[in-house]
């Protein structure tokens, strides 16, 4: 069976000084420049994902500094990116077209934001049948706000990890 690494959303406003910043980025970062370069020594595939938003979103917009990908990710000539406008990487791409092409039925699925982005890929992973596996401390987040209570990013986190731990995938670290 054929593994595919794939990377979501690290593009430059979640990071210090963008529009959109997370917690812990720079460590998802770290821990996921180890798997990129792992992927790459073992011969998987490595796709990134791309989120490009409309110019009137207030990230990622088309164009901008902000939708690049960060240029700290060790992108090589032979890894594809993927371009998605929803936070399901799979509607309306190329993903599983491409991996299906490439005969491939193992995910490792690392990225941002988890609560949106991550937790949308991996559960339609699931759902088109690929044995996924989800490196929660390759993964980053924010506070979010509920009826005027915040909710700590490292509880948004774990709340998504463990819902999504066992049933729609097998959460790891590196």
């Amino acid at each position: 069976m054929k593994n595919a690494l794939i990377v979501v959303d690290m593009q430059n406003d979640y990071y210090i000084g963008g529009k959109n910043e997370l917690t812990d980025i720079k460590e998802a970062l770290e821990n996921m420049v180890k798997l990129i370069n792992k992927a790459h020594k073992v011969g998987d595939e490595v796709i990134f994902i791309q989120h490009i938003a409309k110019k009137d979103a207030p990230f990622f917009v088309e164009g901008s500094e902000g939708a690049k990908l960060h240029k700290e990710l060790p992108i090589q000539s032979q890894d594809n990116v993927v371009v998605k406008h929803y936070p399901n990487s799979f509607r309306e791409t190329n993903l599983h077209q491409l991996l299906q092409i490439k005969n491939i039925s193992n995910l490792t699925i690392c990225g941002a934001m988890t609560h949106m982005c991550i937790d949308t890929t991996v559960r339609a992973a699931f759902d088109l049948g690929y044995k996924t596996t989800l490196v929660g401390n390759a993964c980053a987040t924010k506070d979010l706000s509920y009826k005027g209570d915040t909710i700590e990013a490292k509880y948004v986190q774990a709340s998504f990890l463990s819902a999504l731990d066992c049933t729609f995938c097998e959460v790891i670290e590196v």
